[in-house]
């Protein structure tokens, strides 16, 4: 079944945002990585991994659906950042606007009673409250033992231990 061309459109804007998004977290898993903070760095590389491993999923979902999918340029990044926390405020914020975009999405496909795609968003919306969770339980933890060296030691050796594992996904 060909997807509508509007719910396309900002299906493949969204495989664009979710690019950014890892390109975005690289500049974090740098700064990190500057301040010699390995698991920090380590837990938004992981995030890159997730990122675009989420627009994969939505590449082939459109070519699944008869849509031509088009690679977008990719913004850079325009954050700076003047100490730890910077970065997990910004990777909030973001989180919160790659939410909001993804809910425009199932917006759309709602109003075309496209329920093949809301099912696919479905796992999206779920995905992105484990991010926004994610993203603001780390501002917590900077908040509660960030100040404090072996706090911050600790943290650092908890992020290191992360690893990646591939979204499953059945549709």
């Amino acid at each position: 079944m060909a997807i509508d061309a509007t719910l396309g459109n900002a299906l493949n804007e969204q495989i664009n945002k979710e690019i950014y998004s890892a390109y975005l977290y690289l500049t974090f898993a740098d700064y990190y990585e500057d301040r010699g903070l390995k698991g920090f760095a380590n837990w938004y590389m992981i995030q890159v991994e997730e990122e675009l491993a989420h627009a994969k999923i939505l590449r082939r979902y459109l070519l699944d659906n008869e849509y031509q999918v088009k690679m977008l340029a990719i913004a850079q990044p325009d954050k700076t950042f003047t100490n730890d926390m910077d970065p997990l405020i910004a990777a909030y914020e973001h989180e919160k606007y790659i939410t909001a975009s993804i809910n425009e999405c199932y917006t759309l496909a709602y109003e075309q009673h496209d329920f093949r795609t809301m099912q696919l968003l479905d796992w999206f919306v779920k995905e992105q409250g484990e991010e926004e969770t994610n993203a603001s339980d780390m501002i917590k933890n900077m908040e509660l033992f960030g100040n404090d060296a072996k706090g911050l030691f600790e943290l650092d050796r908890e992020y290191q231990a992360r690893a990646f594992t591939a979204p499953a996904m059945s549709m």
